[in-house]
């Protein structure tokens, strides 16, 4: 049985304390349980203030057994950001620019850019997989769409891990592939009905919608919108086409992370939860009351709200 755990971006202290409260133990610096394995669903970098420290728990587990783990974006982005062009060998496979580099920072200073923990960390992260389909249960970061998932099957080996010489054409931006991509590790996003509409908080305008793509009725474009608050009055109500959205069969459990929720953790709906219970925003403006979340799964077909265990941020 696993103990699925959300997104820590370099939560450490959150990440043991949530550990213990599973009844993980520790002992020479491994974290681990008798009868039960972790399951992390990536995002274990950037923003917080232990990032090196998250990375040694969830790598040490999953190396001694003790765990299992899928790709984030903030992952896939960090081996992007290393790894150079052979197009241009000038320049990296994520550009760095002043923006990109913002989101990386803390993680580069914490581990060292360019030195030997950060090779290995880069190393480790290409391991990961994009997803897991298990007995009784299935994982992602961000969306099981079986479009995209069917794409980059050109694009893994068996274990759902990039291949090395993939790297190059799943960040060329615009293509099918990096779209698969993008729609597997950061959300589904559609495209608003011609004339539509609406703008960041930057004041630039979008067509393109992120979609609550798990909701089971009320599927029209502002039911799934996740824009800005004010500006959901923009999106039109008109239903999406079926054949667009993804749909869940619900033939097995669906873990998810990324999204940033909030308030009192409970499953989507009875197939799918999200683990993502906004962590690194602790303290913050956006939210006070982060919390690092897990689901502790049985066997069920049929997620509860019983089954979600968390800490809450500092």
């Amino acid at each position: 049985m696993y103990d699925l755990i959300g997104d820590i971006h370099g939560h450490a202290d959150a990440l043991e304390r949530l550990l213990a409260a599973l009844d993980y133990q520790k002992k020479d610096g491994l974290w681990s349980h008798p009868e039960r394995r972790v399951i992390f669903l990536g995002d274990f970098i950037d923003r917080g203030p232990q990032q090196v420290e998250t990375v040694r728990i969830a790598q040490a587990m999953v190396e001694a057994g003790q765990a299992l783990a899928v790709m984030g974006n903030h992952e896939f982005n960090a081996v992007a950001w290393a790894t150079p062009d052979p197009q241009q060998p000038d320049q990296y496979l994520r550009v760095h620019s002043d923006k990109n580099y913002g989101q990386h920072q803390a993680y580069l200073e914490q581990v060292g850019e360019g030195s030997e923990l950060h090779r290995q960390h880069i190393d480790w992260f290409k391991t990961l997989p994009l997803h897991l389909d298990l007995e009784g249960l299935r994982v992602i970061h961000a969306c099981w769409h079986p479009p995209s998932l069917r794409v980059l099957n050109d694009y893994t080996d068996q274990q759902q891990r990039i291949l090395e010489d993939a790297w190059p054409t799943l960040c060329q931006k615009g293509k099918k592939p990096s779209d698969a991509l993008e729609t597997a590790i950061k959300g589904l996003e559609l495209r608003l009905p011609s004339g539509y509409e609406f703008f960041d908080k930057d004041g630039n305008p979008h067509q393109h919608i992120r979609t609550r793509w798990w909701e089971l009725e009320h599927l029209t474009y502002r039911d799934l919108a996740m824009v800005p608050s004010d500006q959901i009055e923009a999106i039109p109500h008109t239903p999406i086409p079926e054949h667009i959205l993804p749909g869940y069969a619900g033939d097995k459990p669906l873990f998810v992370g990324h999204y940033w929720m909030t308030g009192e953790p409970e499953p989507l709906n009875r197939y799918i939860a999200c683990l993502d219970y906004s962590i690194a925003a602790s303290g913050t403006q956006r939210s006070a009351e982060g919390k690092l979340c897990a689901y502790r799964w049985r066997g069920e077909g049929k997620l509860t709200a019983d089954n979600m265990v968390w800490v809450e941020g500092e």
